[in-house]
C-alpha cells in the first residue's frame, strides 16, 4: 500500500519533492501539497495527479490521510511544524535546518525523546549521494588507516545578492559541518573562519575558509566560496595514513573536440545531488515501513545548527571557538 505524504512549502525544494516522491519512489504517494502561496501549492499539486492543494500547514499535518509529512516551507518555520508533527504522531522528513537555533533543536530532541521514538529525519542528503556513500564505505573497510585530514570544497556559481556572508555558514558550510560528522564518525571539537576578501560579484567576505578540529583530532577544512562563476562544485578529499579518497567532479557527459577534453557543471545544486535527494527520500519511505530512523537524527540536526552557531561566532570575533555540546540522549546514542 502506498504511503500518504503531505509536503508542506512549494517553492523550490517542496516542488522538487513532490516530483520526487510522484515520480521516483516506490510505495508512496503525495496526498497533499500546502503553501501560503494557494497557486503555487496547486502548481506544484498538478505533478502528483490527486494531490489536494491547501494553505494550512497544521490542518495538512492533522489530515487522517496524511501519514508522514515533507516539510520543505522558510526555515523559521521548521521548529513549529515539526513539534506539531510529533505532537500528531506523524514521520517527518523536515528540510535542512531542523531550527535556525540550537535552542530551537532542543526543544524538538525533548519532545522525541518524550515520545520515546525517532520521528524526524533532517534532510542532510549528502549521507545518500553516491560519492560520499563510496568514500565512506571505503574508509571503513579499515586499509587506508587512520584519517588525519579532510578537504572540502563547496562553491556555488553566483549567490543572490541578499545572500550574506553569515549564511554562507549557516546555510552552506552546514553541509560539510553534517557529513564531516557522518564520514569521520565524530564530533568536532572547535571552529574557527578565516574570510577571502570581497570580489566584484559579492560585498560580502567571499570566500571563506572553515578551519574545524575533530575531538580524535584531525583537521577539516573547508572552502566555501558562493560566487566561484563556473558552476556548482562539491567535493573533497580524505587523506589517511595510507593512503587519499578523493571525490571526482561528476560527469555526466565529456567532451573531446578541437584538441581539447572538457565536461560542464550544474549551476546548482539539485543536478548535482539528484540521486542523493531521490535515495534520500526512498529512504524516509523505507523507515516509515520498519519503523526504523534513518539518515541525519534531530540530534544531528541539533549538532549541526550548534556548530554553525560557533561558525557565526568565530566568524564576528576572528579567533578559533571551541564547541560544547551536551551528552548524546540515548534515544539517538545507537
Amino acid at each position: 500500500m502506498n504511503i500518504g505524504i503531505g509536503v508542506i512549502g512549494a517553492g523550490v525544494m517542496g516542488a522538487d519533492h513532490v516530483r520526487i516522491i510522484a515520480q521516483e519512489v516506490a510505495r508512496a504517494r503525495v496526498v497533499a501539497v500546502c503553501d501560503q502561496d494557494l497557486a503555487r501549492a496547486q502548481s506544484a499539486a498538478t505533478i502528483a495527479h490527486g494531490a489536494r492543494a491547501v494553505t494550512d500547514p497544521l490542518a495538512l499535518i492533522a489530515d487522517k490521510d496524511v501519514q508522514a509529512v515533507v516539510i520543505a516551507s522558510p526555515d523559521a518555520t521548521h521548529a513549529d511544524y515539526a513539534l506539531a508533527c510529533i505532537a500528531a504522531g506523524k514521520p517527518v522528513l523536515c528540510e535542512k535546518p531542523l531550527a535556525p537555533t540550537s535552542a530551537e533543536c532542543a526543544t524538538i530532541i525533548a519532545a522525541e525523546q518524550a515520545l520515546g521514538r525517532r520521528l524526524i529525519q533532517v534532510g542532510y542528503m549528502r549521507r545518500f549521494d553516491p560519492g560520499y556513500t563510496d568514500m565512506r564505505r571505503r574508509f571503513a573497510e579499515g586499509d587506508l588507516g587512520g584519517a588525519l585530514l579532510l578537504h572540502c570544497i563547496h562553491r556555488n556559481a553566483v549567490a543572490p545578492a541578499w545572500f550574506s556572508a553569515l549564511m554562507a555558514i549557516t546555510n552552506a558550510l552546514v553541509h560539510e559541518i553534517d557529513i564531516t560528522r557522518w564520514l569521520l564518525g565524530g564530533e568536532i571539537a572547535s571552529i574557527q573562519i578565516l574570510r577571502g576578501r570581497a570580489t566584484r560579484s559579492s560585498a560580502a567576505a567571499d570566500p571563506l575558509l572553515a578551519i574545524m578540529q575533530m575531538e580524535s583530532g584531525q583537521v577539516v577544512d573547508v572552502e566555501v566560496f558562493m560566487n566561484a562563476g563556473y558552476g556548482y562544485d562539491v567535493r573533497a578529499e580524505l587523506v589517511c595514513e595510507k593512503g587519499t579518497l578523493t571525490m571526482a567532479p561528476p560527469v555526466h557527459a565529456e567532451l573531446r573536440h578541437n584538441g581539447s577534453q572538457s565536461f560542464s557543471f550544474a549551476q546548482d545544486w539539485r543536478p548535482r545531488f539528484a540521486a542523493a535527494y531521490r535515495r534520500q527520500m526512498q529512504a524516509f519511505v523505507d523507515s516509515l515501513e520498519t519503523q526504523q530512523g534513518m539518515g541525519a537524527s534531530a540530534w544531528d540536526g541539533f549538532v549541526a545548527t550548534a556548530v554553525a552557531e560557533a561558525g557565526v561566532q568565530a566568524f564576528e570575533i576572528r579567533t578559533p571557538v571551541k564547541i560544547e555540546l551536551p551528552p548524546i540522549p540515548r534515544l539517538y546514542s545507537a
